[in-house]
């Protein structure tokens, strides 16, 4: 007998869920968009959620990897008081010109998500704000869903015309949710 497989939802973190405030080094300056909870609340009803995120500050020292670590815990523990499973953040550490094997649009992350959750790629979204995300759903399989929150409108240029755009996260959760058929 085969194993259900389950969608998912990649998401980005600054400039998707929180507020794109530069390098953050402590839970003080997280800001979450206003819709990000209902939207995630409303998520999770048909999606395993993850976090997929760049964190080039700790390769370039302006962020440690423990204070990172204490964001994306602290992140992860606001999620949970608002009864929101978020069942793994991963972080690459390295920038740009490092070409390291886990920068988004890599598949790295997904493909350890995939092999350990039995996540259905076929049925599964990234949702970000930066042309990274869009490729990294392109290279998982998945569809890419852009958002004009963060660098959205900064970058949005650079994306295909192919690609659905929405206003902010709640609105890209409602265009799935009415879409997918689940």
């Amino acid at each position: 007998m085969a194993l259900q497989k389950y969608p998912s939802l990649f998401l980005d973190r600054d400039g998707t869920l929180i507020k794109d405030v530069g390098y953050i080094s402590n839970p003080g300056r997280v800001v979450f968009y206003t819709c990000t909870f209902d939207a995630l609340k409303e998520a999770q009803q048909f999606f395993r959620l993850f976090i997929i995120t760049n964190q080039p500050g700790i390769a370039k020292g302006i962020v440690t990897l423990d204070e990172a670590i204490t964001v994306n815990t602290y992140i992860q523990s606001v999620f949970a008081d608002k009864g929101i499973t978020i069942e793994s953040i991963y972080m690459c550490p390295h920038a740009k010109e490092d070409k390291c094997h886990c920068r988004k649009p890599k598949t790295y992350f997904v493909d350890q998500a995939v092999a350990y959750y039995n996540l259905d790629v076929q049925h599964s979204f990234v949702i970000g704000d930066h042309p990274s995300d869009i490729l990294l759903a392109k290279n998982a399989g998945m569809q890419g869903i852009y958002v004009l929150t963060g660098h959205g409108k900064k970058h949005k240029k650079e994306i295909d015309n192919c690609v659905i755009v929405k206003k902010n996260l709640q609105y890209a959760v409602d265009y799935i949710l009415k879409r997918v058929q689940l």
